[in-house]
This record gives C-alpha cells, structure tokens and sequence, in this order.
C-alpha cells in the first residue's frame, strides 16, 4: 500500500484518478488562455435602431419579433455606466424559453444614444425618456409591456411606472436595487470610482478588467457588453462601432490586472494564497508612460476611455432612489425583485413582502451585475414569472428549471 493510499483511507477520501487527457495545472508553462475578444452585438440581437425622439436619438436593440399573438414586449433598462447590451446574453436566454420580444435601450448619456442636454440624468427626465421611446416606436397603440431594469434602470422602471409613462405596463421587474441599501452605498460611491482605471489601451484591455475586476463574472457577457461602455478617445466613437477587430487585432495580451478581489484563473487558484502588498491592491487610475525610445506609431496605452463621467451625475444619486421602496410597492402591477442576497432588503419592502405585494427572488453566488453573471438562471426566473401571471406562454415544450417565490 503506497503512502498516498494510506493517506486516503486515514481522510475517508476515496483516492482521486489521474486523468491523462489534461496537464496538471501545477505543470510549468501550463494556463489556459481567457478569450477577451470582443464579440458583435448581432450574436444575440436580431436588430438595433436608432429612434428619433425631441430630445435627440436613441439606440435601442431588438430580438427577433415573435408571431405569437399578444406576445409581451420586455422592455430593458442597463444601470448606471452600462450600456443595452448588458442585456445580450439575458434577450437571447429569454427569447429561447418563452414568446416574447425584448427591446434594450441605451439610456441618455449611454452607449450610442446621443440626446439635447445629455447630462440631465434626473429620474423625472430618464424616465420620461423611456415613454418617450415607446411611443416613437409603436405611437399610440404599444404592445403589452413588461418594464425591466438593472440598479439605476430598476430605479428608473419605478418612476416611469408611477408616471404613468406606459400605458401598457402589465409587470415589472427590478433587478438589484433596494432603496436602503442604495442610499447607504452613494456615500462611497465616488471613492469606487476613482479606484477604476480611467483609460484602456484595447478593447480587450478592458474586457479584462471587467471581468478581473469582478465588475461581470461572466467572460462572455462582457466580451460584448463592455465595448458598449467605452469610446475611442481620438474619434469619440462607441468601441462597438469598431467592430469586428481587424485579425491582427484579435490577441490575447498579458494580464495587466492583479487585484485581491479578482477572479483567479486556473493555475494560479492553486497556489498558496499570499497576502497582498500596497501595490497588489491598487487598481491602476492611467497606464505609465511609454519608454523613451518608443517606436514612433506604436499601440497607444491611452486610446479608451470612460462613455459616462459617472462622478459628475452625483447630483442626481439621492433622486434617483429616495422613496424607491414605497413608489414600488404602489405600483399596481404585478411585481418581482430579483436580488443578488436577501440582506438587501429594507423594513418597507420586508413588510411588502410579507403581505405578498411582490415575488422576491435571491439568486445567490452572482455579483451585482446578475442578469450578466447568470443570464440562463435569470431568464428562468423572469419566464416562471411571467408564465406564472400568464403574461406569455413558453416555446416548444416548455421544459425549464421553475422557479417559484422564494429566497
């Protein structure tokens, strides 16, 4: 009996077997490469237009229009920074479970949507904007609508539904924004974002990011929602309007992001964990300048930056989710908040909940960004939802995971 076996059978661990096919990522040289390749819009989105409105032109993106009759209309609101196509992977999820059509906008001073006075982002004019859309897109007889939003698009399905900006609102879904816990966050919200870099030198460069930095966990829901969130400094053009990556282009660099919030990738989860120095735990504001001596036309480490100036809407912060929980629970509709931990919860909606106003929902093991970490299991949710009020009815055999109101 060999010392390992022995080993085993003292821990009660049946032994592990070996597998040939795949080298040991302890191997010297061994670590599979992320791909952080930027991926088109039009994978998940059968369509995107721009809509003219008053106050300027408007991005929107499309699934494939559905022939079922009185199919509901999923209307997706990103949070603040993001851009539609946030809601990529999620439009492509949903579309497969149940008969329905979804429309993602970019929101006024996001992704390519370019409006009169960009920097009113106060929730009075975000939300007017959301009517304002629709009624461009199907006048006055829109399909029956169910209104989804992210953090600050949450926020702003909130108040367009108690604008009564949609006449045709039959549900509601927010997603991870909660009045309290909201407003206790605005107090650091400046210091978060100055700890993120302020330039990328590629559109990869910042894929990585999102997703070394935890901001999306799901590689290949930033691969197409970041581009949509940073522009050429020199042109002043969305990223997505370079796409698809010339093949020269199309590498996989170094990482550049070492982090103690990061996620780890395949060899380094094995090794010893350390404790991180002063300068591990620094993400980089602006990349060093280039060695003298650069070779004249060389790849610029400052040619991305930011779409939105998120630190100067700070003005808007507090309007945006003051009485968010009370203006929720007076919506009549029928309601569900999805959440990434029922610690989120505050007294009012505690109270909402217990007296059955809304259907919670706790998806636990995803980060803030939930619909992109876990598009499949969001979809599932969101289609129980809607089959459960008979808002829609599921394609083919209807065979998904249910989810009933729990947490």
């Amino acid at each position: 009996m060999s010392n390992l076996q022995r080993v085993m059978m003292k821990s009660k661990l049946p032994p592990m077997c070996p597998n040939p096919r795949f080298p040991k990522p302890s191997d010297r040289g061994y670590r599979r490469q992320t791909d952080y390749n930027p991926l088109m819009w039009d994978a998940f989105f059968a369509e995107k237009r721009d809509v003219e409105t008053g106050q300027g032109k408007f991005r929107v993106y499309l699934s494939a229009a559905t022939a079922e009759i009185g199919a509901p209309l999923l209307v997706l609101l990103h949070g603040g920074g993001f851009s539609a196509l946030s809601w990529a992977l999620f439009s492509s999820e949903i579309t497969k479970l149940i008969h329905c059509q979804c429309l993602a906008i970019d929101i006024r001073g996001h992704g390519d949507t370019y409006t009169v006075d960009e920097d009113d982002l106060s929730s009075d004019r975000l939300a007017t904007d959301v009517g304002e859309v629709i009624k461009a897109m199907y006048g006055e007889s829109p399909p029956a609508i169910i209104l989804m939003g992210h953090s600050m698009g949450g926020a702003i399905c909130v108040h367009a539904a108690n604008m009564y900006a949609l006449p045709s609102l039959i549900g509601m879904v927010v997603i991870d924004v909660v009045e309290g816990t909201a407003l206790e966050a605005l107090a650091s919200m400046q210091s978060f974002l100055r700890s993120r870099p302020t330039t990328f030198k590629s559109i990869q460069h910042a894929i990585e990011w999102c997703v070394r930095s935890g901001q999306v966990r799901n590689v290949d829901s930033a691969r197409v929602s970041m581009p949509g969130q940073i522009i050429n400094i020199e042109t002043k053009q969305l990223a997505t309007n370079e796409l698809p990556l010339p093949e020269e282009q199309t590498v996989n660099e170094k990482p550049d992001f070492k982090h103690p919030m990061a996620i780890a990738e395949d060899a380094e989860t094995t090794q010893t964990p350390t404790t991180p120095t002063e300068e591990d735990t620094k993400l980089p504001q602006s990349p060093p300048s280039p060695p003298k001596g650069t070779v004249a036309g060389a790849v610029s480490l400052r040619k991305y930056a930011w779409r939105i100036d998120l630190s100067k809407s700070e003005k808007y912060w507090e309007g945006w989710f003051s009485g968010l929980s009370q203006k929720f629970l007076d919506v009549h509709v029928p309601k569900l908040l999805l959440l990434a931990g029922i610690d989120n919860l505050d007294r009012a909606l505690t109270v909402g909940q217990m007296q059955g106003k809304f259907q919670l929902q706790v998806l636990a093991r995803c980060g803030h960004a939930v619909h992109e970490d876990r598009p499949h299991e969001v979809a599932e949710v969101i289609a129980t939802y809607l089959i459960r009020n008979r808002f829609a009815q599921a394609t083919g055999d209807g065979q998904f995971l249910k989810h009933m109101p729990a947490c």
